[in-house]
């Protein structure tokens, strides 16, 4: 980064009142009975109200538009394991994202442990001020412990987004991809660089939606994962296949798609000359990826290409699923984002982005011309459908499936 964007960010994150987020009230507080309404005498009706009936917490509190945006800094960005404390600006961040595009109220939780049980406990412990968890830059293995455990004891929905928010952008851009390329999730060769929470949780996704195992290959910082290595764990051992391959330069001859999300520069010209034809490449490294589109596209002209960067051409980004994922999920009174709800997010991004783009969309992104393609497989983060169609998706299978409290 410049110094001059260096310089810009922290004066952004300063300025006249540290941070980003501001706790404020919206009821009226001007006079003598609104004193009375807004605490004592006033407060205690609804207090018996729900202390006789716990459901009607959501009628008369902020629970029901509440999520808590909650991480150990345990690995955040690209940059580790920072703590808490240097985790806050980032959860600040996605605070500002939820009330910008999907207006949920959210207040950041950095929690000074990175013991599963004690963070268990202490999620736990303060989930009755919620309607939502929203788990974030958690290291894996640790992160798929913490997520299950919570879903298993609370009955708000809890959703770790640097696996199913990624998980679901990377699956509708793929979906048009395939199409595009005129290939077959259920024959398709795949290679997933990357076994962190993003990467697994992108495969079971994808196998979901039709993706066989038999035909993926993951790799870590170790190598290709095979069925006869030793010291796996369980989460990566699931993906280990019988293959003599040991490197990412073995594995990326003939694949269909790459799916990167590890770190910069891993992948080479050759590599990405050496796949199928109609390849799909999605390096999603940040803020660097795995290979820059310039490098992929001077050997290839046949492939789509998506990135994490908004300077590039199909930006894989989350702010496309959880703010609206999390408005279906609350607005249905959701005890869970089940698997039904995070597939209805994904087709309902990928149908959005077959749609023709708003004239506010083209403004934005200061172009003339958009259209469902190579360079348009998934919607911008600021076509204002977004929050119309995605909640709505969310929330119909909420009530569909059994979650929903209404």
């Amino acid at each position: 980064m410049s110094s001059k964007f260096h310089k810009l960010a922290l004066e952004y994150h300063k300025g006249n009142r540290p941070g980003k987020i501001i706790v404020s009230s919206h009821k009226s507080l001007t006079t003598c009975e609104d004193l009375s309404l807004a605490y004592t005498p006033g407060v205690a009706i609804p207090v018996r109200e729900i202390a006789q009936d716990a459901n009607k917490v959501y009628d008369f509190t902020i629970k029901r538009n509440l999520v808590a945006v909650i991480s150990d800094g345990s690995a955040v960005l690209g940059l580790g394991n920072v703590g808490p404390l240097a985790s806050k600006p980032v959860m600040e961040g996605k605070a500002v994202l939820f009330k910008h595009f999907a207006d949920i109220d959210v207040f950041d939780i950095e929690i000074d442990t990175q013991d599963v049980d004690d963070f268990v406990q202490t999620v736990k412990n303060i989930a009755p001020t919620f309607g939502g968890i929203n788990l974030e830059d958690i290291s894996a293995p640790r992160c798929f412990e913490i997520e299950k455990r919570l879903i298993e004891m609370l009955d708000i929905p809890v959703f770790h987004d640097d696996q199913h928010g990624t998980a679901i952008i990377i699956a509708a851009g793929l979906l048009n991809s395939l199409e595009i390329q005129n290939k077959d999730i259920e024959t398709i060769q795949l290679v997933c660089l990357g076994a962190g929470s993003a990467g697994i949780a992108t495969l079971d996704l994808l196998c979901e939606l039709g993706l066989s195992k038999d035909n993926i290959l993951l790799v870590d910082s170790g190598g290709v994962i095979s069925k006869d290595m030793e010291n796996v764990s369980q989460v990566k051992a699931q993906y280990g296949t019988k293959t003599d391959k040991k490197t990412l330069t073995d594995v990326m001859q003939g694949a269909d798609v790459f799916i990167g999300v590890a770190v910069a520069n891993l992948v080479s010209k050759q590599m990405i000359k050496s796949m199928a034809d109609r390849p799909i490449v999605f390096a999603l490294s940040n803020p660097d990826p795995e290979i820059s589109p310039k490098d992929a596209n001077s050997v290839r002209d046949d492939l789509i290409m998506a990135t994490g960067r908004s300077d590039y051409p199909n930006q894989v980004n989350n702010v496309l699923g959880f703010p609206f994922i999390f408005r279906g999920a609350l607005d249905a009174k959701a005890s869970e984002i089940n698997l039904k709800m995070k597939i209805a997010a994904v087709y309902a991004l990928k149908d959005l982005a077959k749609l023709e783009v708003p004239n506010s969309v083209l403004k934005a992104y200061s172009t003339k011309y958009m259209t469902f393609g190579k360079d348009y497989i998934i919607p911008k983060p600021f076509d204002p459908r977004l929050i119309e169609v995605v909640p709505k998706a969310v929330f119909d299978v909420a009530v569909s499936s059994g979650v929903s409290r209404l």
